[in-house]
């Protein structure tokens, strides 16, 4: 392990000019006479003298034909923004379908793809599948073919409550194909969390599985949909069940309940269906996918996506950002159920490329199984969260020295800050020391990022680079004046939309106006909820959640500065910290560590923790405790849910628990020594 972590303003990562004149983005700056990072995000994000149309709007426009996005009619203009920023339509007039732009031009007779693997799927069990475009294709018109004799239309929504088999990519697209919402759910989650995201959008048709493989355990997923459709008011009219465990056999042990009437298995609803289909034109605007958020803060909300915006959005940042050549294997550790699991396909598929899926656990049977599949499939772009790596760090390095890596271009993170021990040893124990850490940041709300650090940039330990292309972002005070230039830390805002923008809240403008654009009014910008700064590099990071600032005797600091501080004791691997009532000092920290292995948990390293966090906050922010878990409760995309903790450890109500990927965790917090 890195034994001294690196300083964060210390540059760790420079490309060699042979790899920066080899990506998608010079290609592109070439293409268009731009000079360097700076001019290439003010070209792309704001008003250019000299030129027609807005920077934002020129890069959008140039965009569907650079990268080639099909449109079965032309749009009238880029957006009509009259209702404000708010409420933009982009590409009015234009009719286009997500389904085509992603399976069907690449299985076209004629076309050098039809027979290239869209997918390499490897169950946990060890066995693989490989989808060629040609079999997606007939298959998402399989699933388009069912959804219509089962009354499915242009706007209905179909819940995926799916196990990661291939299955889920010809169910998210035979629902484009028709022009039905797709509703992903995470295959994690329990009753209720199910029951909300089918009752909420009043889903017709739910697809699911017998069950999946977890950790050498088959886990069943039928009976949970089951719960969910019976608590869930609304009715669920058809359920398709995809036999991954065997359970259609009728010799199998696995006892599967299949309601008469309603529920069908995956071989008769779909397999008998016509392979033929004409998938459907539709409105730019139209619908696709309504995901809900994490539910971090409260009740998720449900985030509506359009087929021209999440279309635009994800190709753009899988082709600059990730720099996809054709030959590229793409992995990114996600659930169909996460923002990142649409981001992925959809980014690929568009230019035919291939993306891989696993189904099981990260360290199942051994701490080596992501290494042992990099090495073995060849993957070229690996995605993880900075919780993951931290745990896999945890198991030491031996178990990634035993695999060729070398397939590896460019590593991705999201989901939470980063400390910069772990961030290095990614870097340098993973990515060979040579390979760029794409950590991006945005949300399930763009269904894409916000801030993307470029390949051809430099970077430090933890950055997320700068705005993402065609992403107009800044940094702002109280009073929305901007202050990125002052390098000081303040709110990460939108001065602008962008196409994959959410329209609105499933359950209204109401909510939507409130949660994202009531913070600053004059003139309106979307407030996005985490602190950010801009270095004297230029280069931007992320310090936390504003709405989770620990006030302390009157002074406020992110939960993430903390833990980051305490992160930099060699024996700390994760810590998450939480502010407590405190008689003098109104809230006083709680800091929850979960410490390296073979470390021991004494007393003295608890006085070391409360001394480095104090030394470098102030001694107001020294922890009034310091507590050893051995996991802490997170969201299916990697985030601690700081809110559960806290509350357990006060007694307060957990509330809305339905985002939380492993409830084991809370007891783990609630017993904590």
């Amino acid at each position: 392990m890195t034994e001294t972590p690196p300083e964060i303003d210390e540059i760790v990562h420079e490309p060699s000019q042979q790899f920066i004149e080899s990506t998608n983005v010079w290609e592109f700056m070439q293409t268009y006479a731009i000079d360097d990072y700076e001019e290439l995000i003010e070209r792309t994000t704001t008003e250019i003298d000299g030129f027609d149309q807005s920077g934002v709007d020129w890069f959008w426009d140039e965009l569907v034909d650079y990268l080639d996005i099909d449109f079965f009619e032309d749009y009238d203009q880029v957006r009509d923004d009259s209702d404000g920023p708010q409420f933009p339509d982009w590409y009015p007039g234009g009719e286009l379908n997500i389904g085509h732009n992603v399976v069907d031009r690449h299985a076209a007779i004629d076309s050098e793809t039809r027979n290239k693997v869209a997918c390499i799927w490897e169950g946990e069990d060890g066995d693989i599948r490989e989808v060629t475009y040609h079999e997606l294709y007939r298959q998402s018109n399989a699933v388009a073919n069912a959804l219509e004799a089962r009354g499915i239309d242009t706007g209905d929504t179909v819940a995926l409550y799916m196990p990661m088999v291939p299955e889920v990519i010809s169910i998210l697209y035979g629902c484009f194909k028709v022009g039905a919402i797709a509703v992903p759910i995470f295959s994690g989650f329990g009753v209720e969390a199910t029951a909300t995201r089918i009752e909420d959008p009043e889903c017709s048709v739910l697809f699911t599985g017998d069950g999946f493989q977890r950790r050498g355990s088959e886990v069943t997923l039928k009976e949970t949909a089951d719960d969910a459709i019976d608590q869930a008011d609304t009715d669920v009219e058809s359920v398709i069940v995809f036999d991954r465990l065997g359970a259609s056999d009728p010799d199998s042990s696995l006892s599967i309940p299949m309601s008469d009437g309603r529920d069908e298995w995956w071989a008769d609803a779909v397999e008998t269906q016509s392979d033929e289909y004409e998938t459907k034109s539709l409105p730019a605007d139209q619908e696709s996918m309504l995901l809900y958020s994490s539910g971090t803060t409260g009740k998720p909300k449900g985030i509506v996506h359009t087929h021209a915006g999440v279309q635009m959005q994800c190709a753009k940042e899988l082709y600059f950002g990730f720099d996809l050549q054709p030959a590229d294997r793409f992995f990114w550790v996600s659930d169909i159920g996460w923002m990142m699991g649409p981001w992925t396909l959809i980014g690929n598929h568009t230019f035919g490329g291939t993306i891989f899926m696993y189904e099981g656990a990260p360290d199942h049977p051994q701490p080596d199984r992501f290494w042992e599949m990099i090495d073995r499939h060849g993957i070229t772009q690996f995605g993880i969260s900075p919780t993951a790596i931290r745990a896999l760090r945890k198991q030491g390095d031996d178990w990634v020295e035993g695999h060729d890596l070398s397939s590896l271009r460019l590593l991705g993170s999201t989901g939470e800050p980063w400390d910069p021990e772990s961030w290095q040893w990614f870097y340098e124990t993973v990515g060979g020391g040579d390979t760029p850490i794409i950590n991006i940041s945005g949300g399930t709300e763009i269904c894409g990022c916000f801030l993307m650090p470029m390949p051809t940039q430099s970077l430090k330990p933890c950055t997320l680079g700068g705005p993402g292309l065609g992403m107009d972002i800044d940094i702002v005070n109280h009073a929305g004046e901007s202050i990125a230039d002052t390098h000081e830390r303040g709110f990460l805002v939108a001065r602008d939309s962008c196409p994959s923008m959410t329209k609105s809240l499933w359950s209204g403008d109401e909510r939507y106006l409130e949660e994202y654009w009531s913070s600053f009014e004059d003139p309106p910008l979307w407030d996005h909820g985490d602190w950010a700064q801009k270095d004297e590099d230029d280069l931007w990071f992320l310090h936390g959640r504003a709405d989770d600032a620990l006030n302390v005797a009157g002074r406020k600091v992110g939960p993430a500065e903390i833990e980051g501080a305490a992160m930099e004791h060699e024996d700390v691997n994760q810590a998450a910290a939480v502010g407590v009532p405190d008689d003098t000092t109104g809230t006083a920290v709680v800091l929850y560590v979960i410490t390296e292995a073979g470390v021991e948990e004494i007393d003295e390293l608890r006085t070391e923790i409360r001394g480095i966090v104090g030394e470098e906050h102030g001694k107001p922010f020294r922890p009034r405790e310091v507590l050893f878990v051995d996991e802490f409760p997170k969201t299916q995309s990697g985030k601690i849910i700081r809110r559960a903790v806290e509350a357990t450890y006060t007694g307060e109500e957990l509330g809305d628990m339905s985002s939380i990927e492993n409830p084991d965790a809370l007891d783990e917090v609630e017993n904590a020594r």
